[in-house]
C-alpha cells in the first residue's frame, strides 16, 4: 500500500527522513519566522542592514502599540471583519440552497447549471479586473464594504456549491425520501432534515472561505482605497511613507492580520477536518 509507513522503511531512510523533516519544516516556516523577528526590531536595523542578526533593542511592545494606538490598523481589521463575516454567512447559505436544489432535484437542466457553476472557478480573476470595476464605479459601490461583500459573495459562491452539491449528494437519500412520503414541505425538509447533516460540511467550507477572503488582496485594492473600506491585508501598506518604508511596523501589522484566520482555524478544527474527511472512508 503507498505511501508504506515510515516505521517498515530501511534504517537509512529512517535517518534521512528524520533529518531532512525539521530542515524542511524550518524552511517552510522562514518567511514567517522572519516576519515575526523583524516585527520586534527598531527601524534602524533595517537602515544598518541588520536583516538577520540579533536586534538592536527589544521594540515588541514599541512596535505593536504603535500599529495599535498610533495608526489606523484598528479600523482596517473592524472592516475586514465587516466584509469577511457578511461574505461566510451570504456565500454558505447560497451556496447550501443551491447544492441541496442541484443534488436532491432532477431536471433537464441540472448538470448545465452545475457545469457553469463549476466552469465559473476557472476564469482567471485578473481578466476580470477592469469590468469589476467598472462594474462598481456604475453601481455607486467602488469604495465601499457593500461592494466588496457582494462581489466576493458572487465570485466564492461557484466553489462552495461544488463543495455542498457533492456533500448533499453522498447523503443517504432515504432519509428525504421518508420525510416525503410523511408529507414534510421540501422547505423544511431542507431545513430539518438535509441541514443537520451538513454541519460538518459548512463548518470547514466555512474556514476555508474565512481564510480567502480575509488574505484576500488584490481585489481589496482594485475596488478599495484607504481606511473607509479597506480591509486590514490592504491597509499594512500604510506603514510606507513616500521616501521610506517602515518594515518593523508592516510586519508587526502582518502578525496581527495573520491572527483571526488562525484562530477561526484551531476554534474549527474538529469540524474542519470532519468535514474534509467525512465520507472518505467506509
Amino acid at each position: 500500500m503507498f505511501p508504506r509507513p515510515i516505521q517498515q522503511a530501511s534504517a537509512p531512510a529512517q535517518t534521512a527522513y528524520k533529518t531532512l523533516l525539521p530542515i524542511s519544516l524550518i524552511l517552510w516556516l522562514l518567511p514567517l519566522i522572519a516576519v515575526a523577528v523583524f516585527s520586534i526590531k527598531p527601524a534602524s536595523d533595517f537602515t544598518q542592514g541588520n536583516y538577520w542578526g540579533m536586534p538592536g533593542s527589544f521594540e515588541l511592545f514599541n512596535n505593536y502599540g504603535q500599529v495599535f494606538f498610533n495608526s489606523d490598523m484598528p479600523r482596517y481589521m473592524l472592516n475586514s471583519v465587516l466584509i469577511t463575516v457578511p461574505t461566510v454567512i451570504g456565500a454558505v447559505a447560497l451556496s447550501a440552497m443551491a447544492g441541496f436544489a442541484l443534488g436532491i432535484y432532477k431536471f433537464r437542466s441540472n448538470i448545465w447549471v452545475f457545469f457553469m457553476f463549476v466552469a465559473g472557478n476557472f476564469v482567471p480573476f485578473q481578466i476580470l479586473m477592469v469590468p469589476v470595476r467598472d462594474l462598481t464605479l456604475d453601481m455607486g459601490l467602488y469604495n465601499t464594504k457593500t461592494g466588496l461583500v457582494l462581489f466576493h459573495i458572487a465570485f466564492q459562491t461557484g466553489f462552495c456549491t461544488l463543495f455542498m452539491r457533492n456533500f448533499i449528494r453522498a447523503l443517504p437519500f432515504p432519509l428525504i425520501e421518508a420525510a416525503r412520503v410523511e408529507g414534510v414541505a421540501e422547505w423544511r425538509i431542507f431545513w430539518f432534515v438535509v441541514l443537520p447533516l451538513m454541519k460538518p460540511a459548512l463548518a470547514a467550507l466555512a474556514v476555508l472561505i474565512f481564510t480567502f477572503i480575509w488574505n484576500d488582496y488584490f481585489w481589496a485594492i482594485v475596488l478599495t482605497q484607504g481606511p473607509d473600506a479597506q480591509p486590514v491585508t490592504a491597509g499594512i501598506t500604510s506603514f510606507n511613507a513616500q521616501y521610506r518604508a517602515a518594515y518593523h511596523l508592516m510586519s508587526a501589522g502582518s502578525i496581527v492580520a495573520a491572527l483571526p484566520p488562525v484562530l477561526m482555524f484551531f476554534l474549527m478544527q474538529k469540524h474542519f477536518i470532519a468535514g474534509l474527511t467525512l465520507g472518505a472512508v467506509k
